[in-house]
């Protein structure tokens, strides 16, 4: 388990990178604008709004970004109207299980785009249910486990966590979907410092990786999410940390 624990940390802070090139705020304000589209500009009232606006304040987007993001989901929203929340099923080298999220104006331009970045990096698209499963959706919370102990995490479940594991320097929290900003609250409080809190698709199972294949499948996710309508891809893989280290670095 420890390299994909290690990789929520490593994504977390690819991101921060993105987001300096700026090509992470427009798919995070395209998410805050179809969640305030579906359910309302208030994120008292909104969980996904909430979650997707904490996103993106973790991200350090600007607070006007957000704010026009909301009103453009809330108010006539003709963008926002076009796109659809679209989830494709797929296998990466080695036989990992992959759930690709994507926000798409144009579903066939989509689905092309990732069938052909799976094909060209050994993989292959799966038809829907596929390979879905194998994935639990959880709120997942990651902590430096060099700077706290076990005990430090226990306002976390008190707090209604599942479980807290730790593997090689990571915490690993795991939560109910609807827990998860009460959770991270909670530790917020108690003066604990994240490295991620997000929701993702978690995985029941993992599948065994050697390096060449850890290596193939990190360039694969990197031109999945590298893609404009991308958000996020879950995978079922099982790698050494220092592995996984070497070949996201």
């Amino acid at each position: 388990m420890s390299g994909h624990s290690k990789w929520a940390g490593i994504k977390h802070k690819k991101a921060i990178v993105d987001a300096r090139r700026g090509k992470l705020f427009t798919k995070l304000a395209r998410h805050i604008t179809v969640a305030a589209r579906e359910g309302g500009g208030d994120p008292e009232g909104n969980p996904s709004l909430a979650l997707a606006v904490q996103k993106a304040k973790d991200a350090s987007m600007p607070k006007d970004n957000i704010e026009r993001a909301i009103a453009k989901g809330t108010g006539e929203g003709t963008d926002a109207d076009a796109l659809e929340a679209v989830l494709y099923e797929g296998y990466g080298p080695g036989g990992v299980a992959l759930l690709v999220e994507a926000l798409t104006d144009n579903r066939n331009r989509t689905g092309s785009e990732v069938r052909h970045l799976l094909a060209k990096h050994g993989g292959n698209l799966g038809e829907p249910g596929s390979v879905g499963y194998l994935f639990d959706k959880r709120g997942l919370i990651v902590v430096d486990s060099g700077r706290y102990s076990e005990d430090d995490l226990l306002v976390a479940i008190e707090a209604g966590a599942l479980d807290v594991a730790v593997d090689d320097d990571i915490f690993e929290i795991l939560t109910e979907p609807s827990d998860l900003t009460a959770v991270r609250t909670a530790l917020e409080q108690a003066g604990i410092e994240l490295e991620s809190a997000e929701l993702t698709q978690h995985p029941k199972t993992r599948v065994p990786i050697d390096e060449a294949t850890a290596g193939k499948l990190m360039r694969l996710i990197d031109a999945l999410e590298d893609n404009d309508d991308v958000g996020d891809v879950h995978a079922n893989f099982d790698v050494d940390a220092d592995v996984l280290q070497r070949v996201a670095g």
